[in-house]
């Protein structure tokens, strides 16, 4: 069996005495080796160089109540034993020089002697397994009684083996989780996965979050949810703060996200606090970061690692500590290498990155997400809509098709519902509601036809079988290309009138460049286009 090793601090009062009286005192160190089911081996004590008597003194007593304890004093000299910095700094060096042999010898630290800060550092670094050992706790039988042996118990700080410890753990993550799926009992196990992971960063860290995802996702939703988790476990305590980046434009948007002062510009007749600092000690969201213009991301680039920035017009910074979350359907590291967004914007913003995925990747997702709808619906309008398990199924069945595209999201899914709702007579959605929804999304996601020139323009340089890989949308866009450089003199005049409005915003242009990798998602080449 393995040796058990004791590791304490002398504790200059409760262990004090000198005198025949001691032995009707309670002494922790000396009582912990007098239990007949604890068999102590070796006792290291710590101590401070003005009590070596009194360590002395108790390492005897303990060979007298214990003869095969072997007692090792050690002198642990403190300028001030209530210094959090100099106990732990001590402690820590201690653990390290020590010669722990996990494999022959059961630790066991003692927390009951020396000042609170001492029993706080040997309990952290025994929880953080400095100390690999377990904690042990003395106390009198009675506070009335004089008893010289009293009680011990030992506490294991691996949580997970109390099981109404973990079974509550486990019970507060399940419901962090709910809340941020807003109690959608989703299936989809990777959109689970994300939740879970989501859930870990949002209670333990206050670094920036970025969610990606098509619009309709719920980046805006589930922004908002992570607030209202991390204001209810009171780590967060001012405002939710959102603003959708591409609404803003020019002095407007330096104004609205920084603040400006009175006659900053023509309009301005008072100060602006602007959403940096009105989400001072709250979270800011950020949805579609990528439409920020170059100044407006290197302002706010400053304010993320210094927590103050210049208001427009200002002369005196101003400070706001803020959590951010970005929203972006755009691909940012694209628009890095475009020129259009800030590498180092990016790298600070993509610690934590989320891609939400969009409705068609979590089809088995839309039966929890009607059925809340339809309670949201009820809410809103004190009135309750159901449907039978026909009109049900068929809904299901349509909504996984691929004849459904989902191309809104989330919000193509609350419109239907809401207007299916909406139109039941009675409280029933009936089969022809359903069929007369169905129709409305049908030909709301009709693919546009192209003009017959332009399909025969790209039925002749793709041909067939490469024009048929291609999303109707894509076609549109690459006939319209191919068209201008059909009527431009050259390569780097089509890129001019393509790009003609991105272009004013980079100091370095090549828009030759930027046609040809453009063209190269289609597996193009600048002469095909020219001579098909």
């Amino acid at each position: 069996m393995k040796k058990t090793v004791v590791l304490g601090i002398l504790g200059s009062v409760l262990d004090s005495g000198f005198h025949q009286e001691r032995w009707q005192k309670w002494r922790p160190t000396v009582s912990l080796c007098q239990h007949d089911d604890l068999v102590v081996s070796r006792f290291e004590i710590l101590h401070q160089a003005v009590n070596l008597d009194l360590a002395r003194c108790v390492a005897a007593d303990i060979g007298r109540v214990s003869s095969g304890t072997a007692v090792k004093l050690h002198p642990h000299d403190l300028k001030d034993p209530w210094d959090f910095e100099e106990v732990f700094a001590a402690l820590h060096e201690f653990a390290r020089g020590y010669d722990f042999k996990p494999d022959q010898e059961d630790y066991l630290v003692h927390i009951t002697t020396g000042t609170h800060v001492q029993q706080i550092c040997l309990f952290l670094l025994t929880e953080s397994r400095h100390f690999p050992g377990r904690l042990v706790q003395t106390s009198p039988k009675e506070r009335k009684m004089k008893s010289p042996v009293g009680t011990y118990s030992v506490i294991d700080l691996d949580l997970s083996r109390y099981d109404r410890i973990a079974a509550r753990f486990r019970k507060e993550a399940h419901e962090a989780r709910s809340f941020l799926k807003s109690g959608i009992e989703t299936r989809n196990v990777a959109f689970n996965r994300l939740i879970e992971q989501i859930e870990q960063v949002a209670i333990q860290s206050r670094q920036p979050v970025l969610l990606m995802g098509p619009t309709g996702a719920g980046k805006s939703q589930l922004a908002r949810r992570i607030y209202e988790l991390k204001k209810a476990r009171h780590q967060i305590a001012g405002a939710f703060v959102e603003v959708n980046c591409a609404t803003l434009r020019g002095d407007a948007a330096m104004s609205a996200l920084f603040g400006h002062v009175k006659g900053a510009f023509t309009g301005a007749l008072k100060d602006r606090v602007g959403l940096l600092r009105s989400a001072d000690g709250g979270l800011l969201f950020l949805d579609e970061v990528g439409e920020l213009g170059g100044d407006e991301q290197a302002m706010l680039l400053r304010a993320l690692e210094e927590k103050r920035f210049l208001p427009f017009g200002g002369d005196h910074e101003v400070t706001s500590d803020f959590q951010l979350i970005t929203g972006t359907n755009r691909d940012l590291l694209e628009r890095v290498r475009e020129g259009r967004f800030r590498e180092d914007l990016l790298a600070r913003l993509n610690l934590w990155t989320f891609r939400l995925p969009g409705l068609r990747e979590r089809v088995e997702d839309i039966g929890p997400n009607l059925d809340y709808e339809l309670d949201q619906f009820a809410r809103k309008h004190g009135a309750r809509v159901t449907l039978s398990k026909e009109v049900r199924d068929r809904f299901l069945a349509f909504a996984h098709s691929a004849e459904a595209r989902w191309s809104a999201n989330f919000r193509d899914l609350n419109a239907a519902i809401t207007r299916m709702a909406t139109l039941a007579e009675g409280g029933r959605i009936t089969a022809a509601g359903l069929d007369e929804e169905l129709a409305r999304l049908r030909a709301a996601w009709a693919e546009p036809e192209m003009e017959d020139d332009e399909a025969e323009l790209l039925h002749a340089v793709l041909g067939p079988k490469r024009l048929a890989e291609i999303d109707p949308f894509d076609q549109a866009q690459l006939a319209y290309v191919i068209r201008v450089g059909r009527e431009s003199k050259n390569q780097s005049d089509a890129g001019r009138k393509l790009f003609r409005v991105t272009r004013l915003g980079r100091k370095h242009t090549n828009d030759a460049d930027r046609l040809s990798k453009y063209l190269a998602r289609f597996g193009l080449s600048w002469a095909e286009c020219r001579v098909a």
